[in-house]
């Protein structure tokens, strides 16, 4: 492994600009992978990441030390803590980070279920949703140009490695995508505050959509009218609504249990 003392090194600065600026990542289409998990999660699922560095203090993790044998010594970089530290903005204790290309999982053909988000633009929201997709099977998430950038540091954290189990599709147009699931028979749900069928009760297909908006707004009437029915999630509690990262959850959470209660009775 490379050991970088000095904060003039080449590859520590560029690393320190990936850590530190989103625009540096969108124009070199790679991602900045914080903790053991994230790292770990991108060797199992994608493969070698461009860079693991990790800090001389973190070297005594056991975790640690068995992410940086499982990179080539060209890949592992160990620097001061204090160099550590001064690269950006990361997670206190975090030890070890990756740099890495952003994957492009493909779409799956026939995938039963789709999540549609719309202008949802707070990371930690945006990566709880990602990762709720990808616990119930979803096997594609299309977002809306408004949403935030999905490879940033904070939406990797909170989506836990979903990023590598489905295809992510950014800046889409949803109401073009909307049409064009229906023309292939997936049944588009939208999801409103009220007045909606009960998700428990919406008629499903072997191919669904779930499509979600904003708290503040909700969907765009566009996308409602372009969905084959909205739905609700009843709260008998009176609660007016959930954060759109647990509707999310539980809607996605019921229409995979119907999903599978339907295909065990065929």
């Amino acid at each position: 492994m490379t050991r970088v003392v000095s904060r003039q090194n080449s590859r520590y600065r560029e690393i320190a600009r990936l850590v530190s600026s989103s625009r540096e990542r969108r124009k070199t289409g790679r991602c900045v992978l914080e903790g053991e998990h994230l790292v770990a999660a991108y060797l199992d699922r994608v493969g070698v990441p461009d860079t693991v560095v990790a800090s001389e203090d973190a070297l005594a993790r056991p975790g640690v030390a068995a992410l940086l044998a499982r990179v080539s010594p060209a890949n592992a970089v160990v620097v001061p803590q204090a160099l550590f530290d001064d690269m950006g903005t990361l997670m206190p204790d975090v030890g070890v980070i990756a740099v890495a290309a952003a994957p492009r999982i493909a779409s799956r053909a026939g995938g039963g279920l789709v999540l549609l988000v719309e202008a949802i633009q707070d990371p930690g929201n945006l990566g709880s949703m990602l990762r709720s997709a990808a616990a119930f099977g979803a096997t594609d998430a299309w977002l809306s140009k408004e949403c935030a950038f999905a490879w940033s540091p904070k939406v990797l954290r909170a989506g836990q490695g979903a990023h590598f189990q489905i295809a992510i599709h950014e800046d889409a147009d949803l109401v073009a995508t909307a049409a064009k699931l229906r023309g292939e028979r997936v049944r588009v749900l939208a999801t409103v505050a009220s007045g909606g069928s009960p998700i428990d009760r919406a008629s499903l297909a072997p191919r669904v959509a779930l499509a979600v908006g904003n708290e503040g707004a909700g969907l765009s009437d566009a996308l409602r009218e372009a969905a084959d029915e909205s739905v609700t999630i009843p709260m008998p509690g009176g609660t007016e609504s959930l954060n759109v990262a647990a509707a999310t959850a539980v809607a996605l959470y019921e229409i995979a249990r119907r999903r599978a209660t339907a295909a065990e009775r065929r």
